[in-house]
């Protein structure tokens, strides 16, 4: 197997809160997706966009070591010292999701090794183009419970647009029950370097009424805009 088994507990987004909602169920909800990056001094800070950086003050080091991942968490802004940072913030909660570089292109290997199942990217604010990462919400039948999922991104698959990705899903031959959504994150740095400028990254994936694509905004370690609406969210998966 290509990298280590990933337990994957379920997403609890929603959209908004009523009025009447106690600060305390606020704080369960993620308010970012970020990417966690550890600095040389045992420290680490956030990553929100492009031009926005966040100084955690009520953590000391980062829960996820020396490795930059990408991570849903809810924080707040407060008044302190921001050590050149945009702002210093509390953080709440933070948990890392799957973080993986794409995969090798294996040839005439690619569909028995990462599989040709069908998945659906689902279009919600953390499915992604940002900070030189593809991140992606995606929604497919998990199987039996506790049913191993391998997910990865191809790159180089069209010679006429470098810029063109594939997300690949291969479930072990769980293709059966209920419905579930998992994220993932693809660090995006073996793309070719745009150079500062905004190009179209199309991603093509295999859903369940065909082949689909979708395009971000994609510029080398910048940020593009969230878009979608947020959708219902079912069991969790367990990715690899």
């Amino acid at each position: 197997m290509m990298s280590a088994i990933a337990a994957f507990s379920a997403l609890g987004f929603q959209s908004c809160l009523d009025d009447d909602d106690n600060d305390s169920l606020s704080m369960t909800i993620p308010n970012a997706i970020v990417t966690v990056k550890p600095t040389s001094e045992n420290s680490f800070y956030l990553q929100l966009d492009d031009t926005t950086t966040l100084l955690p003050v009520n953590i000391t080091s980062s829960p996820f070591g020396n490795k930059e991942v990408r991570a849903l968490t809810n924080f707040e802004i407060v008044e302190q010292p921001t050590d050149g940072y945009t702002h210093a913030v509390q953080v709440n909660w933070i948990d890392s999701i799957l973080t993986k570089q794409p995969a090798p292109d294996l040839g005439v290997k690619n569909d028995s090794v990462y599989g040709t199942d069908a998945v659906e990217i689902v279009n919600d604010w953390v499915t992604i183009a940002e900070d030189g990462y593809l991140t992606l919400r995606f929604r497919t039948a998990i199987g039996s419970t506790g049913a191993k999922h391998f997910v990865n991104l191809l790159l180089n698959q069209n010679p006429e647009n470098p810029y063109e990705v594939e997300f690949r899903h291969n479930a072990f031959g769980n293709t059966g029950g209920p419905m579930a959504d998992g994220l993932v994150a693809f660090r995006l740095d073996s793309l070719p370097d745009t150079e500062g400028k905004t190009v179209k990254l199309k991603l093509v994936w295999k859903s369940y009424s065909g082949d689909k694509s979708a395009e971000f905004n994609y510029c080398t370690r910048q940020s593009t805009p969230a878009n979608g609406a947020m959708a219902e969210v079912r069991n969790g998966l367990n990715l690899e």
